[in-house]
């Protein structure tokens, strides 16, 4: 298997759950029900930015080392350019679409608002500044603009000065949750509010979501630095922080599956949703997903050498489902195959909205097809390779 294999089964895993619960089609999609954010406060959204910000400290680490800090970090900004293209490109095609197929406007009303190539320029000006990000567009914005930032956090780390970088994004992170960033957000979002009455639209706080892409990074410049040994860290004969992240993962299992269907009382469903606040990356989502996170890791790296054959079964299973070539190959090209997702999205859901709604056979065939397609992009970049 490549060197990274696994690490882009995952971000290949991600990518196919993360286009399903994307698809929206009148009435219930059941195979959107089988996702693991059924069973924890740990969704695809977030492993995805966790890899991407690990693949940067591995990838982008070991080239600063390599060729020096000034030559490392034109090319994370030559990648974050050309992301910034592809970012901007989804966004011109969708609106062509919506200037050009009959009914369009209407049918994706919620997802752009009223914003149109030939509209509010103030509104053109918020989308190309990723001020305004219409529907399942959010994630690649926030991606670049984490690598802008990301040079000089990946030189303080491959420095040595982990400490300092983990406490500054701690640090942000708490301010997200204090809400600090409307000090910034509310004037800019008046001045820039369209006729629709939206202004500022992001589902991701950027103070929040930093702390998932960062401490990625972290791991991954540590990696490059040789600084950390993870066969060492995760042990099949050290498995007590691995019980322990088991225990959280089954403390929060029960809790977000009665409250997604509202079983519980009025009283713990605020204070959940206080504690929970996805857009922020509230508490509740930390912990879940670091315990989620650790527990993954573990098994996938120690697991097999474990001496219960349950564990060892455990960890077979997952490493042969993160192998799986389908989902490695959509890894190695995930950048590409998440804007291409989103071109998928909304045209399911214009053709939906035009014709729908199907019965569920159809609205499955719809999705398994869509999963098909998801890999287009990948095998047009591979093309080379294949022949």
């Amino acid at each position: 298997m490549p060197r990274y294999g696994l690490i882009d089964g995952l971000r290949g895993f991600f990518l196919v759950f993360m286009l399903i619960n994307h698809l929206v089609m009148q009435g219930d999609l059941w195979l959107a029900q089988i996702n693991h954010n059924k069973l924890a406060f740990v969704e695809d959204a977030q492993g995805f930015v966790f890899l991407s910000g690990l693949m940067i400290g591995l990838v982008y680490g070991r080239k600063m080392l390599k060729l020096g800090y000034d030559e490392g970090r034109r090319l994370v900004w030559r990648r974050a350019f050309q992301l910034y293209r592809y970012a901007i490109g989804i966004v011109v095609a969708v609106l062509i679409a919506r200037a050009i197929l009959p009914g369009a406007p209407q049918a994706w009303g919620n997802w752009l608002g009223q914003t149109s190539l030939t509209g509010d320029p103030v509104r053109l000006v918020a989308s190309a500044t990723f001020l305004f990000q219409p529907t399942v567009m959010d994630i690649l914005p926030q991606y670049v603009i984490y690598m802008l930032i990301a040079p000089p956090v990946l030189r303080l780390c491959l420095d040595g000065r982990v400490a300092m970088v983990a406490t500054v994004s701690g640090l942000l992170w708490i301010a997200a949750q204090l809400g600090l960033q409307h000090v910034v957000t509310d004037p800019i979002g008046g001045w820039i509010t369209g006729g629709d009455g939206q202004g500022i639209r992001a589902s991701f706080n950027l103070l929040g979501w930093q702390v998932v892409f960062f401490s990625g990074l972290i791991a991954g410049a540590l990696t490059a630095a040789g600084r950390v040994e993870w066969q060492r860290l995760f042990r099949a004969d050290a498995a007590t922080p691995a019980l322990i992240a088991l225990a959280v993962c089954l403390f929060f299992a029960p809790l977000r599956l009665t409250s997604a269907y509202g079983l519980l009382p009025q009283l713990l469903l605020d204070r959940i949703d206080m504690m929970g606040m996805r857009g922020d990356f509230g508490p509740i989502y930390l912990i879940n997903f670091a315990a989620a996170a650790f527990g993954l890791t573990w098994l996938l790296i120690a697991g097999p050498e474990h001496s219960r054959a349950g564990v060892r079964d455990v960890a077979a299973i997952l490493r042969a489902l993160f192998s799986l070539a389908y989902l490695r190959l959509l890894g190695r090209h995930s950048l590409h195959v998440y804007v291409w997702h989103v071109a998928i999205v909304y045209c399911v859901y214009y053709v939906d909205q035009t014709h729908g709604p199907f019965a569920p056979w159809l609205k499955t065939l719809i999705a398994l097809a869509g999963v098909a397609l998801l890999s287009l992009p990948a095998v047009w970049r591979e093309r080379g390779r294949a022949a």
